[in-house]
């Protein structure tokens, strides 16, 4: 029998379930304590307006019986009007509310929501919804939260990551096209573009499982390809320009005494190659004793190669401030990558030394870097 009333409804496995949920014995259960309730069911659930609309109407009708069930008993007529949505909506949104245990319907005889009252005109039971199941699982309702939040920060930290390894690919990529124009970078620019198609907006809940590990492999390989291009610093060999016989003395390879210093190159006082020997002991990489001048120079031109300076580079800096200083700049280059190593545990900021000694030639150029002061205060760091 199809009953014409909104009250007449198929029998469901999830009504059965809610009808089982219970108050605790003589709990009285406030309007505010269950409008708290179903808005955390709302939350919880990701309920949508519509839904969260009615099921606030339902709520906003309980009267604060002491029953130990929270019967209301709204029309579809009353909840069309509070809601503004159609009839047809109303009982789709009621069936879906019961099918997530929210609501437990009680029936009456002739389908019909109505209360029933005693002879003194008070009401002792109602046909209608039960919204019993809302408050006794509020417990469920805050475990669903914190477990929520606690994705949403696990989302937010992989976003991060996502981002940050983005930046630092795009970096990396522009340092490759800026230092090595004549390297291939079409692999490592078609999978950025790849993984940025890939990459969702931060506003979706779920980031793919294997996208952060896709970026994380793409930002070290961009890295790496960097770092082998600028020739990774001290870990590689010496430029060989020694032509020569093999069977000939093998301290051929060290410069000797270097061009007589020009007056016009002799630095202050404050830059003595014992100054020097103290602020920078890398010079015992030299292999050769350091008296004057002109051995600074010597070990600059050997140490050079050290840095994967090109040897452009050394013509340009001394053109414009001298072999001496020259010098005086690969030898700092050189301490200061390798303090940077022992001070960050192998590691350096310093990621091409070479490139760091053509700029910081070019700074002291243009006077924005006094080597002297510089070597200065490395020894007083050293000695500190």
């Amino acid at each position: 029998m199809q009953l014409a009333s909104s009250g007449g409804r198929r029998l469901r496995h999830a009504a059965l379930a809610a009808r089982k949920l219970a108050l605790e014995a003589e709990r009285t259960v406030t309007r505010k304590e269950l409008s708290a309730a179903a808005r955390d069911a709302g939350k919880a659930l990701d309920l949508r307006p519509a839904q969260r609309a009615v099921l606030s109407e339902l709520v906003a009708c309980w009267g604060e019986q002491e029953w130990d069930r929270l019967l209301v008993w709204p029309s579809n007529d009353y909840l069309m009007s509070r809601t503004g949505l159609t009839e047809r909506a109303i009982r789709r949104i009621l069936r879906q509310l019961i099918d997530l245990q929210l609501l437990t319907p009680k029936d009456s005889p002739n389908g019909k929501r109505y209360a029933v009252k005693d002879l003194a005109g008070q009401v002792v039971d109602a046909f209608g919804f039960d919204l019993t199941p809302v408050y006794a699982r509020r417990g469920d309702w805050a475990a669903m939260l914190i477990e929520q939040k606690q994705l949403r920060v696990v989302q937010k930290r992989a976003f991060d990551e996502v981002t940050i390894c983005r930046r630092a690919a795009e970096e990396a990529l522009a340092a490759l096209a800026e230092h090595f124009p004549e390297l291939d970078r079409s692999a490592f620019e078609g999978e950025l573009k790849a993984l940025q198609a890939r990459t969702p907006a931060r506003s979706k809940v779920t980031l793919p499982a294997d996208l952060m590990e896709a970026w994380q492999l793409l930002r070290t390989q961009v890295e790496d390809a960097f770092y082998e291009a600028g020739n990774a610093g001290l870990g590689v060999r010496h430029s060989n320009n020694n032509n020569g016989s093999p069977s000939k003395a093998c301290n051929k390879g060290f410069p000797k005494k270097a061009e007589a210093v020009r007056s016009t190159e002799q630095p202050s006082e404050h830059l003595s190659p014992e100054l020097i020997l103290e602020a920078c002991p890398t010079l015992s990489d030299y292999g050769q004793p350091v008296r004057d001048l002109a051995d600074i120079v010597s070990a600059g031109r050997y140490l050079r190669a050290s840095l994967g300076a090109h040897e452009s580079a050394w013509a340009e800096a001394v053109e414009e401030i001298g072999t001496v200083r020259s010098a005086i700049s690969v030898i700092y280059t050189l301490q200061l990558y390798e303090d940077d190593v022992a001070k960050n545990g192998g590691e350096s900021r310093i990621k091409n030394p070479g490139g760091y000694f053509r700029a910081l030639a070019r700074m002291v150029k243009t006077g924005k870097i006094d080597l002297a002061v510089e070597i200065l205060a490395m020894r007083r760091r050293r000695m500190a």
